[in-house]
């Protein structure tokens, strides 16, 4: 098939390209940075032509509350109207587990306005919902320091390897769409002050993790509810350990 990922570029968009290729499937990876933008609709029409399936999973650039909804309803028009003029029989987009749950964000509401607008058209679809990524562990505690300590709450979380995430997107894309939301999670639940302490431990990090329940995750409140997935969701195979030990060699290779 020709299947055109948008945000090919990106964590998942790279991997996501590299897994469909793989298994020997036309890929086009669209990005501005390759000349197709879905805010402009430059280069769209042409890289749409004869794809039967489009991936989205580009983020937006600024998480501003008006920025970040101007992103994903703009880019989402544009792209879901190219898509069915092209004739593409399967619309897939990333989104967040637990988008539905933290609507107090101005990136979560963007995120169901996007989620809104595929079901809103009349293509086929499967939006897939995932919890947060080991890789970015790191951006979590950057968010939560207050000089050498990380301000924490004991929140329940699911977090997944984006390998596994991308995994998942390939095998939906190949798949005929299900027209439903489907959830990805790792394969254990983990305490969000826990994981940050285990990371920052690892590397060899200084700062101190401070358990607070009243703290903010990305400026929301959360409980043990809030970042963890319904029953039966698709379960990745990567432990955050075995993560973690692979992410901590490769960090030592490179100093060396």
């Amino acid at each position: 098939m020709k299947i055109v990922v948008i945000g090919g570029s990106g964590l998942i968009g790279t991997k996501l390209v590299n897994n469909l290729r793989q298994r020997g499937h036309d890929v086009v990876a669209a990005s501005p940075s390759s000349g197709i933008n879905t805010i402009t609709g430059d280069g769209l029409t042409k890289a749409l032509e004869g794809a039967q399936v489009v991936v989205d999973v580009a983020n937006a650039p600024s998480w501003e509350d008006k920025a970040v909804l101007d992103f994903f309803e703009t880019s989402g028009r544009n792209l879901l109207r190219a898509e069915a003029a092209a004739g593409a029989r399967h619309h897939i987009a990333l989104s967040v587990v637990g988008t539905d749950r933290l609507l107090t964000s101005g990136y979560f509401r963007a995120k169901m306005a996007q989620e809104n607008l595929i079901k809103a058209s009349r293509l086929p679809y499967t939006i897939v919902r995932a919890t947060q990524f080991f890789e970015f562990v790191d951006k979590i505690a950057q968010f939560a320091t207050e000089g050498t300590t990380v301000r924490l709450p004991p929140a329940l979380m699911q977090p997944i390897a984006a390998d596994d995430v991308a995994a998942a997107l390939a095998d939906v894309a190949i798949a005929e769409p299900s027209n439903v939301t489907v959830e990805l999670a790792g394969p254990e639940p983990i305490r969000m002050d826990g994981l940050v302490r285990r990371f920052l431990s690892a590397k060899g990090d200084p700062r101190k993790v401070i358990t607070d329940g009243h703290a903010l995750y990305y400026g929301v409140e959360v409980n043990d509810k809030s970042l963890v997935p319904g029953h039966n969701p698709r379960v990745g195979s990567t432990h955050f350990e075995d993560w973690l030990s692979r992410s901590t060699r490769r960090s030592s290779a490179a100093l060396r």
